[in-house]
């Protein structure tokens, strides 16, 4: 492997014929996978950065899968901020499931769709991604980015992967080791080598004509991107 270039091999899970079990089983890990090697503790973190002391929020991922990263987030702070959730995501499949899953038991509003054609009546406060952006050219990324910016009141924040040889490994023989989902063991060291570094995040930020902005390096091979509206 060379780390020094993003891949661009398409992840099974970017594939349309994926049967739902499946889809399902890859979801269920990576809720085990974000909860054990900090994912969500991430997510939480981004959120309190940009609330401030506010009590009410509305806060949007696109890209919200079953709707575990939503899920860590009411969780965290249900008790000194009130929360509404929306959760948008282009599958259906991961849409029901989140509709159907008893953990989702907070204020949220789901919506099956690309997160681009979404019109909201009423900007959300806050929308984020996680590991979300990895599956995007950064070309794509650079209208994702203009996108948040402009249907959010407060701003947005990003989870995701640094690339790095010694992240691929370990989540490699981590889900060789542990993993019954061939969809996690495929796509999960395949999503690193996907990730960025500091530098091409940098880039796509300016690209997007996006200033006020903060990278920090989080554990494990995590990138979390704050911007936040002047």
């Amino acid at each position: 492997m060379n780390f020094s270039k993003r891949i661009y091999t398409k992840e099974l899970l970017d594939q349309g014929n994926i049967p739902f079990p499946d889809i399902k089983k890859n979801m269920q890990e990576l809720n085990a996978i974000n909860t054990w090697l900090g994912g969500h503790k991430i997510t939480v973190n981004g959120f309190k950065q940009l609330i401030g002391k506010r009590k009410e929020v509305t806060v949007c991922e696109i890209g919200c899968g079953g709707g575990d990263n939503l899920a860590a987030i009411a969780k965290a702070v249900k008790i000194k901020v009130l929360v509404k959730c929306i959760g948008i995501d282009i599958k259906k499949e991961c849409i029901d499931f989140a509709i159907e899953n008893p953990a989702n038991n907070y204020r949220v509003e789901w919506i099956a769709s690309d997160y681009s054609k979404v019109f909201f009546k009423q900007q959300p406060d806050i929308i984020f991604s996680s590991l979300f952006c990895h599956h995007f050219t950064e070309e794509a990324l650079v209208t994702q980015l203009q996108w948040m910016k402009e249907n959010s009141s407060i701003g947005f924040f990003i989870n995701d992967l640094h690339r790095h040889p010694l992240a691929y490994y370990s989540i490699k023989w981590l889900t060789i080791i542990f993993s019954n989902s061939y969809l996690v063991k495929n796509d999960a060291p395949l999503s690193v080598a996907r990730g960025f570094k500091k530098k091409e995040w940098e880039n796509i930020l300016k690209a997007a004509g996006i200033k006020n902005y903060k990278i920090q390096w989080k554990w494990a091979f995590r990138y979390l991107i704050l911007c936040k509206h002047a």
